[in-house]
């Protein structure tokens, strides 16, 4: 995407084995459904991808420059066993690869000591200019902005 080449280095600190963590109670707004009509009351696959979104979001956004934005460019989810309205859910995210322009997580939801899913988090960092301009074109061509 970002094709000046390399970025000035982010604010430092971030590192491969940072770690951010977020924690829920599930919710009936977190079931799956479909239609309107939810058809299990446990955590969905989407709420969990969204939770695993935003612990990955958390180990990289404090060391984002003003001038940078991070994106979500991959995210893979083994969804391993349910958890029931009421239930608490942390999100562990760590980073595991990290490049000039790219952070790689790993993912994992726990109910207790029940594994629930992990996966796999990819972002890139942008300046903020460069994501402007990708988003403007973006909406080019069908209307909307």
């Amino acid at each position: 995407m970002y094709q000046g080449g390399r970025l000035p280095p982010m604010q430092p600190g971030l590192k491969v084995g940072n770690t951010a963590e977020i924690q829920v109670e599930v919710t009936e707004d977190m079931c799956p459904a479909f239609d309107g009509i939810i058809v299990h009351r446990v955590y969905s696959t989407w709420s969990m991808a969204h939770h695993m979104e935003l612990a990955a979001r958390k180990v990289l956004a404090p060391h984002l420059d003003d001038h940078e934005e991070g994106i979500g460019s991959h995210l893979s989810i083994d969804h391993l066993a349910p958890c029931p309205v009421g239930g608490t859910v942390r999100v562990h995210a760590e980073a595991v690869e990290l490049e000039d322009t790219t952070l790689v997580c790993t993912v994992s939801a726990w109910h207790g000591e029940q594994l629930l899913g992990r996966g796999r988090q990819v972002q890139r960092v942008l300046p903020k200019e460069t994501l402007a301009r990708l988003i403007e074109r973006a909406g080019e061509g069908d209307g909307t902005t």
